[in-house]
């Protein structure tokens, strides 16, 4: 990669940044396809977004950033137009300069997850599913798994209120789904999808008992890195079929990438 004066920008802002794919990924795919840009990591502490933005959309070959926790929610405000995903779920991965000035805010990791849910053979239609895990993330899965026809979903989160909340917002917007906000038990759920942060870090809980997976149950975790978690290596060792969160995290980014200007991203 030769870094000049015309080279554009694209960043990601999270904390942490140290365990984050998509510098690789995005750098490999600037090089692929001889794109004058780089992808930088940008490590921004919670409650400080606010304080860095004014510097970031100062840059103005900075033409995008991708949004990691712990910032999905606390851009929205910063922006100055929200995309239809954005705005249904109140929480942003993406951003983008707008020709007319300002940034434009989109999430996908919903359709990311649902996308990778889909290229490893478990398509969401008529399933019945058991996603822990309700935040900024596990919100936008919670829709992309209605829009995709999912029959049953239930939802548990540790935060009082929170998937609650979510299941009402589900049932407004999809009256046919059959929406629970009190979690379920694991047996006779055909998806079962870790949506928390559980598993990033080293000596983290798991977000279920393990042993009481079925071999006909699939289970998906959002973690990309480390790819295979404590909760994904005890389901393969249960004779689960599972969907790592690199499945995901390479499903958000394509469409992020089409989002962002970026052509030829799969060649």
């Amino acid at each position: 990669m030769s870094i000049t004066g015309t080279t554009r920008l694209f960043a990601i802002i999270g904390d942490p940044v140290a365990p984050l794919r998509s510098p690789a990924l995005f750098n490999a795919a600037f090089a692929r396809l001889g794109r004058d840009a780089a992808f930088l990591p940008m490590q921004i502490p919670a409650g400080r977004l606010e304080e860095a933005w004014p510097g970031l959309t100062a840059m103005e070959n900075l033409d995008g950033l991708v949004v990691t926790m712990p910032h999905k929610e606390a851009v929205v405000p910063l922006l100055q137009a929200l995309g239809p995903t954005a705005r249904l779920t109140g929480t942003v991965n993406t951003v983008r300069r707008r020709a007319e000035g300002g940034f434009e805010g989109e999430m996908f990791d919903g359709e990311g997850f649902r996308d990778g849910l889909e290229r490893a053979g478990h398509a969401p239609q008529g399933k019945r599913i058991l996603q822990i895990g309700c935040g900024a993330a596990g919100r936008a899965i919670a829709f992309a798994l209605a829009r995709a026809g999912t029959a049953q979903l239930s939802l548990q989160d540790a935060a009082p209120g929170r998937a609650e909340a979510l299941a009402a917002q589900l049932r407004q917007h999809f009256p046919a789904l059959s929406c629970s906000h009190a979690g379920a038990a694991i047996a006779g759920q055909d998806i079962i999808v870790n949506a928390t942060p559980m598993g990033l870090r080293e000596g983290d809980p798991m977000s279920l008992d393990p042993a009481l997976l079925s071999p006909d149950q699939v289970v998906a975790d959002v973690i990309p890195n480390p790819e295979v978690t404590p909760l994904i290596a005890a389901a393969r060792a249960r004779g689960c079929p599972t969907v790592t969160g690199r499945a995901m995290h390479e499903g958000q980014a394509r469409l992020a990438a089409a989002w962002l200007g970026i052509e030829g991203w799969e060649g």
